[in-house]
């Protein structure tokens, strides 16, 4: 019974280029989940993802925000991240703690730079994805061109899974090339109904396509498909996850999240294709008691207890959250946890499962969740939490180097102290960005991955921490060195 539940845990990311619509899809994710009641908007800065202030105020996302959802007896946890390259760390943490991402693209641009960058951040860690091509109803929608263009700059084997019924503001629903239906869309409500005669042959030939590319992964099917044999719908399904979970085939799907079209099928795909906890399999680490021997951990609740640290936040009510991956065993509220990646006991005063800026106490996360620890003091992000008896150190979370300083003072020297407090409190949630003191110039600068990055962490200082500050103008970070003797 205890695999069957993990079975039914899906932990997703939404990743995309910046304004591909990914927090918009989310928002419209909890409608139709029923998490919210309400549909927020980013442009007008109700969104339920963005909960920082600077991100309502931009209508970007600048944090993973995890919430937890429910979809046909699935639980599905989601992660909704940074699309601006200034924010890449969000996007490889929150990678390295996923099973499966849906990846966005804008019907419009189609593949753009920062897609491919978390493309390959993906193939890095080797998540499993599926595709949501949005925006079908923007002028300048074109399906076929986005799947060519995955297909050639991202060699992704892009499998069109649906058909667009019209495109720009004729796009009316899609066509499910497995069931061989029509979804038509009236507001939030999809009709199902026949195939529109006119797309009856198109849809034939998508459908031959996608079971021709489909048939290489599986001799069964291949067998059906050169014979002319029927094919059911089971079958495809079966095939298409397993080719997902090896990450041979991208299916993809389409709709136009802001006019809540196609969301409810990509709800289905998730739950269909995107593989589970027990699905990813055993997590491997290193035996800190002989460093040089791998040990691995099953996805049961049975085994030895392991987690890694993915994210931390510190909330003006619930103080320091520890958001946490667990791989196996569990963690219960109250009792100790062993860090092995700083060697020391941690006390788990509380677990909560998030839901973007709201909160829910739970006793216990089992293998395969995802949620925030509170009462942690030692542990930071890419730590280990495991079995004291049994300890396991898992691989850390990549962080990438800095781009640019910039030099920072108090606007008043009384203020100095509480300027170090504010900044060593965000480097802590934000390992990309660092602060040091510079002997030679006697200067605090702080350094992070671009313009934005280091511009919203000096609004948070200013609106969060409440300390008045001096910043200098942003400089890229380079280091002389002596590469060769010269003679004069």
């Amino acid at each position: 019974m205890e695999q069957s539940s993990t079975k039914k845990i899906r932990n997703i990311g939404i990743v995309a280029h910046i304004d591909a619509g990914k927090t918009t899809t989310t928002e419209r994710i909890l409608f139709f989940t029923g998490v919210t009641h309400k549909m927020g908007e980013v442009h007008d800065g109700q969104a339920v993802m963005d909960f920082m202030k600077q991100e309502q105020e931009r209508g970007i996302t600048i944090s993973s925000a995890a919430i937890t959802t429910e979809w046909h007896d699935h639980q599905i946890n989601i992660i909704d991240t940074p699309g601006h390259i200034d924010f890449t760390l969000e996007v490889e943490r929150s990678l390295r703690v996923l099973d499966g991402i849906v990846m966005l693209f804008c019907a419009v641009g189609g593949v753009e730079p920062q897609s491919e960058t978390v493309w390959h951040q993906a193939d890095r860690y080797k998540v499993p994805r599926i595709a949501f091509i949005n925006k079908m109803d923007r002028q300048g929608a074109d399906f076929d061109h986005t799947i060519t263009m995955m297909n050639e700059m991202l060699g992704a084997n892009a499998v069109a899974f649906q058909l667009p019924i019209g495109s720009e503001e004729k796009f009316e629903g899609v066509i499910d090339l497995i069931t061989m239906k029509a979804y038509i869309h009236n507001g939030a409500d999809a009709k199902v109904s026949e195939i529109p005669p006119s797309l009856k042959e198109r849809a034939a030939q998508y459908r031959d396509n996608m079971i021709a590319q489909l048939a290489e992964f599986d001799d069964d099917l291949m067998e059906k498909y050169l014979n002319g044999q029927e094919i059911s719908n089971e079958i495809i399904k079966h095939v298409a996850r397993h080719a997902v979970m090896s990450i041979l085939v991208t299916p993809v799907f389409c709709g136009a999240a802001f006019k809540n079209k196609g969301i409810e099928l990509l709800l289905d795909a998730v739950v269909d294709y995107l593989p589970s906890p027990v699905d990813r399999g055993i997590v491997s680490g290193l035996d800190i008691k002989n460093g040089d021997t791998t040990i691995s951990r099953h996805p049961l609740t049975k085994s030895p207890s392991s987690a890694l640290a993915f994210k931390i936040i510190t909330d003006p009510y619930v103080g320091q959250q520890t958001f946490v991956r667990v791989y196996s065993g569990e963690l219960k509220a109250g009792s100790y946890v062993y860090n092995s990646s700083k060697g020391e006991r941690e006390r788990i005063g509380r677990i909560l499962r998030i839901h973007a800026n709201d909160r829910q106490d739970v006793g216990e996360l089992k293998a395969g969740d995802i949620g925030a620890l509170v009462g942690m003091k030692y542990t930071t992000t890419g730590d280990t939490l495991c079995d004291e008896e049994q300890p396991i150190l898992l691989e850390k979370i990549h962080t990438p180097e800095t781009v640019l300083d910039m030099r920072i003072e108090p606007e008043s020297i009384k203020d100095r102290d509480k300027l170090g407090a504010a900044l060593s409190k965000i480097a802590l949630e934000d390992p990309s960005f660092k602060v040091r003191f510079d002997d030679e110039t006697e200067e605090t600068v702080i350094s992070g991955m671009g313009e934005l990055h280091l511009e919203i962490i000096v609004d948070r200082i200013k609106n969060d921490h409440k300390v008045g500050v001096i910043v200098g103008e942003p400089a890229v970070a380079f280091r002389e060195t002596v590469t060769r003797e010269a003679e004069h």
